[in-house]
């Protein structure tokens, strides 16, 4: 195969988080579902085919030979693009640790980058959780709703959804922060348990 690092358009020197970046960025770009019914399709397809196998590699070599169990499958394995309705988890979970980070662009430019038929209840609840660390509250609650409606048994989507719609009526708003608000989700959940009534009625 070719030097799987010319495949990435990275060094062989490169971070491991440098490899993954140059991983996710040509996997929005040539994502099979970006080419529905566009004559490049098997060309994309072929392409993505190309940047799985070279991933891959580069974890197997770091890993001394041995198989790799790395982001390539996980995020954009073979196996699973394709066949996957949703977002893969591990892409998902990089997401949520972005935002609680504080990296509230980048972590939004990559949920906008996963194609619409794929957004789930948790990709609306990530994407609510950066407009309220932000400080819209009517998206982050239009977020938060669209979560609960497609994961109505979630209590960490129902939690953030509660306790937004108290702050509303109350007029607590929060100040716009640089974080996620997904730690406090934590606390508010059990709050809610043993609280609230209203959880058991969904949103």
């Amino acid at each position: 195969m070719a030097d799987p690092y010319q495949v990435l358009g990275i060094s062989p020197n490169a971070t491991d988080d440098e490899v993954k970046n140059a991983y996710r960025q040509l996997a929005r770009k040539y994502h099979p579902d970006n080419y529905v019914d566009n004559p490049l399709a098997d060309l994309a397809t072929e392409k993505m085919k190309e940047i799985n196998e070279a991933y891959d590699e580069i974890q197997r070599r770091r890993r001394g030979g041995g198989q790799s169990q790395g982001y390539g499958q996980g995020y954009g394995g073979q196996q699973s693009y394709g066949q996957s309705q949703y977002a893969p988890p591990s892409q998902l979970d990089d997401i949520r640790q972005m935002i609680q980070n504080g990296r509230l662009l980048e972590a939004e430019e990559l949920l906008e980058g996963i194609p619409q038929q794929r957004r789930d209840g948790e990709w609306n609840y990530l994407m609510g959780s950066i407009y309220y660390s932000k400080g819209w509250l009517d998206s982050a609650l239009n977020y938060y709703t669209a979560a609960c409606r497609l994961s109505p048994g979630n209590l960490e989507y129902r939690a953030a959804y509660q306790r937004l719609m108290q702050q509303r009526q109350y007029g607590a708003y929060p100040a716009a922060a640089t974080s996620c608000d997904c730690c406090e989700t934590c606390a508010t959940i059990y709050c809610c348990s043993s609280c609230c009534s209203c959880l058991g009625n969904g949103c």
